[in-house]
C-alpha cells in the first residue's frame, strides 16, 4: 500500500518521536523512508549591514541540517531500512508538501506538538497546514 513514506524532521526529540512508527510501517510495507529536514534560515536582508555574516549564519544552519540528515539516515540504514535524506530551505509546511509531491510519497508521517488555544493561534501548526493541504494521507504522532 505504501511504497514511500515522507518523514519531516526539525532536529528535535519531539519530531523524532515519529521515527519508530515510520520505521515499523516501512518494514511492514517494504517501503522507503524519505527523511526531510527543512532548514529555516533568516532572511538575508536582516544582515544588510554585514552580508558576509549573514552568509556565514545561513551556511552554518544549512550545514547543521545536512549533517543532521546524514546522521539520521545512517541510523535507519543500520536498522535495515531503505532510506534517503533531503534538506530544503523555506517555509516548513510548504516545503513538506512540495517534497511529498516531488518524491512521489504515498504518505507523510510526522509528529505534532498538540498545541491548543492561544499557543496554537499564535504559533500556528505546521502539522495542521500539512493535513489541510495534503493530497495524500498524513499520519500524526503525538509524542506523549
Amino acid at each position: 500500500m505504501y511504497k514511500k513514506i515522507l518523514v519531516p524532521l526539525d532536529g528535535s526529540p519531539l519530531a523524532e518521536a515519529v521515527l519508530p512508527h515510520a520505521e515499523a510501517l516501512a518494514k511492514s510495507e517494504n517501503a522507503e523512508i524519505v527523511l526531510l529536514r527543512v532548514a529555516v534560515t533568516p532572511a538575508r536582508y536582516l544582515f544588510a549591514h554585514n552580508p558576509a555574516e549573514g552568509n556565514n549564519v545561513i551556511h552554518m544552519i544549512e550545514k547543521e541540517a545536512a549533517d543532521y540528515m546524514k546522521e539520521e539516515v545512517a541510523k535507519l540504514q543500520d536498522e535495515g531500512v531503505k532510506v534517503t535524506g533531503i534538506t530544503r530551505d523555506g517555509a516548513p509546511a510548504d516545503e513538506i508538501l512540495e517534497a511529498a509531491e516531488e518524491t512521489h510519497a504515498d504518505v507523510i508521517a510526522m509528529s505534532t506538538h498538540g498545541r491548543t488555544g492561544v499557543k496554537r493561534l499564535l504559533m500556528g501548526s505546521i502539522a495542521e497546514q500539512v493535513v489541510h493541504d495534503s493530497h495524500i494521507p498524513v499520519i500524526l504522532i503525538h509524542p506523549n
